[in-house]
């Protein structure tokens, strides 16, 4: 409070996220000049920014190898601006989900190699490639793999891997999406230009302005927003309240949105669904096509198509999710103890079974993972989603060393995996009796952390700008939780969705307007519905800006009943 002038709330949720009074002015107010790390502090960056110029000096043909999700395409659109930037052309290479799997394969490279490629940057994927790289040398083809995700002790073997959390990187920054180590890549590739003297016709690209990029991938992969991450987020948030971009612009308009101040729910929820909508059930390089493509009329055709790619999605994704709830409760595995939940079916499409097991993580609150089987190959494609606390993709990565999978890896709160149908069960009790010693250690941490006790009155718009200075929200910063003791729903309406609308009055007849999502079925939404009194509600403030009110509204997260307790 003192050292910062600020009021005593937000100074305790400043004091709880570990923050410390001299750190207090870099997290509101976060710089670049202050958090910038030195690029040369990440393993092989260095070699990286080399093997790029030299390539692109000599003329050799340079193409880049990008995931078909919103870190992989925001971290593409910024190596091609930048070799845009530098006069030079850079195309994208995005494998389709369905028949090339994730990340790189010798078939691929084959590809490239055929269409005349020598050098090829793998973005936001490569890492754990090492059989696929080995190939692409032995074809003669150069690789640099700029990544985030776990990996082996041994990388590939390659000109340069890029990763913070590769053994052995001491840059501290293994927070960071791709996009952001491609973000600091390319600080090191005009440090490395401007050192050859290259900058003399052409101006040294100013990176800053491709900033909302890196807040894309940064928002959209669900990393700690701390540090350096927080302010490539924050200030990238800045530089998309500009919609300079085309193609972010173009979608915004594509949802129904308009433009204005972005916030991390613009990235979150409006506009990263549309462009994974590519990568799950299209068209796998539209995103990356979308945000590095400057003309409006391409971006705006690129964006429907996406657009139209999500509502497709939604009710692929509406349909599993049933059927993998219904599956899951009939077994029983949901509430028997066990450490993980592993639910199979027939032909559910791979590109929405992430978004399946994460929302079935939110309702059972241990990992779940979600695996598509096909039953021509017998071969299914999963995704699973952990609880703090329980590492899945480490988990995942052992399961594939023990010959359990036939791919996997991640990191620890999300992973992917490949397994023949027979090999499920394994699959099953090997990821159980693995994560079963993490269990009691998450479900300790899965609690309900509370910055301020507030009465419903106490609800209001200065209240929540006030705290809104600690955004942007997201793991390691989360959004700002209040919990209200003693309130009485009133005027509960059930909404389509399974959504419950109510307002919740304290003791002195004051009262906020409260949502609560995805819970009619759920013992919370019953008690909504029901009317009860005495409640205790945990939730996050969110403006209510309709027909010009300004006013907020509570997102209820929890809600206990202190006389069952």
């Amino acid at each position: 409070m003192q050292a910062l002038n600020l009021e005593e709330p937000l100074a305790r949720a400043l004091a709880a996220r570990g923050v410390r009074a001299d750190q207090g002015a870099d997290f509101l107010q976060p710089t670049l000049k202050a958090l910038f790390p030195d690029p040369s502090s990440f393993m092989d960056m260095d070699a990286a920014a080399e093997a790029i110029l030299d390539a692109l000096q000599t003329g050799a043909s340079i193409h880049v190898f990008a995931d078909y999700d919103v870190d992989g395409a925001s971290s593409a659109a910024l190596l091609v601006r930048w070799f845009r930037a530098m006069g030079a052309d850079l195309p994208i290479y995005v494998p389709d989900r369905i028949t090339e799997g994730y990340g790189p394969s010798p078939k691929a490279f084959d590809t490239l190699k055929a269409s005349g490629a020598d050098l090829v940057v793998t973005v936001d994927c490569g890492a754990a490639a090492n059989e696929a790289v080995a190939h692409a040398s032995a074809i003669g083809l150069k690789v640099v793999v700029i990544d985030h995700h776990m990996m082996r002790e041994h990388p590939p073997v390659c000109a340069a891997v890029v990763n913070p959390n590769r053994p052995g990187c001491n840059s501290g920054q293994g927070n960071l999406a791709a996009a952001g180590v491609v973000f600091v890549l390319l600080a090191a590739l005009n440090r490395e230009a401007r050192r050859r003297g290259m900058f003399g016709e052409v101006r040294e690209p100013d990176i800053r302005r491709w900033l909302d990029l890196a807040a894309m991938g940064a928002i959209c992969d669900v990393t700690g927003l701390t540090g350096f991450n927080r302010a490539l987020t924050s200030l990238g948030l800045r530089v998309m309240s500009e919609w300079g971009n085309p193609g972010l612009r173009a979608l915004l308009a594509a949802a129904g949105s308009e433009p204005g101040p972005a916030k991390s729910n613009h990235a979150g929820f409006i506009l990263g669904p549309r462009i994974n909508a590519g990568g799950r059930i299209g068209k796998s390089d539209l995103g990356a096509r979308l945000l590095s493509t400057d003309d409006p009329h391409e971006a705006m055709a690129l964006a429907q198509e996406l657009d139209a790619l999500n509502i497709a999605r939604r009710e692929v994704e509406r349909q599993v999710t049933d059927q993998a709830t219904r599956m899951v409760e009939a077994s029983g595995a949901h509430a028997d103890g066990s450490a993980v939940v592993v639910v199979e079916g027939d032909e559910w499409h791979p590109g929405v079974v992430g978004i399946v097991a994460g929302r079935l993580r939110e309702r059972w609150r241990k990992p779940v993972v979600v695996i598509g089987v096909d039953a021509v190959n017998g071969v299914g494609k999963g995704s699973g989603r952990s609880q703090p606390g329980m590492n899945l993709g480490r988990a995942v990565q052992a399961a594939w060393e023990a010959g359990v999978l036939m791919a996997g890896g991640g990191h620890a709160m999300a992973a992917g995996l490949t397994v023949k149908a027979g090999r499920i069960g394994a699959l099953r009790d090997f990821l159980n009796d693995r994560m079963a010693g993490e269990q009691a250690a998450a479900e300790a941490l899965d609690g309900v952390e509370i910055d301020a006790l507030i009465d419903p009155g106490a609800a209001t718009r200065p209240l929540f700008e006030q705290f809104e200075q600690l955004a942007p929200f997201g793991p390691a910063n989360p959004e700002p939780l209040f919990a209200l003791e003693h309130v009485a729903v009133r005027e509960p309406v059930a909404m389509n969705g399974g959504h419950v609308r109510c307002r919740l009055v304290g003791a002195d007849g004051a009262s906020v307007k409260a949502i609560a999502w995805r819970c009619a079925d759920l013992p919370s939404g019953k008690a909504l519905l029901a009317g009860q009194g005495g409640l205790s509600v945990a939730g996050r403030l969110k403006a209510d800006d309709w027909n010009g009110r300004r006013g907020v509204q509570l997102e209820i997260e929890d809600i206990a009943d202190p006389r069952m307790a």
